[in-house]
């Protein structure tokens, strides 16, 4: 059983650090410094809202298994 928590846990971390690189950046970096007038992205598209429930989904997967595996509370 914990064999398979544990490959459960490694794939949901594979999928959270792949849907954490598909968001779209929110800052200019440092190329925002010289440029102004940037605020005609300021409204997230349903895509990305969606993007951003499936990501903190994963992320309560991971974290909730992370905690379940660390405490030993299945044998």
């Amino acid at each position: 059983m914990i064999q398979i928590i544990s490959w459960i846990w490694v794939f949901s971390g594979i999928i959270l650090i792949l849907l954490v690189l598909l968001h779209s950046p929110k800052g200019d970096g440092m190329g925002g410094i010289a440029a102004s007038g940037s605020s005609m992205f300021n409204s997230a598209s349903s895509a990305e809202a969606s993007l951003n429930k499936i990501t903190w989904t994963f992320l309560a997967i991971f974290l909730s298994l992370a905690i379940i595996l660390s405490a030993g509370w299945i044998s």
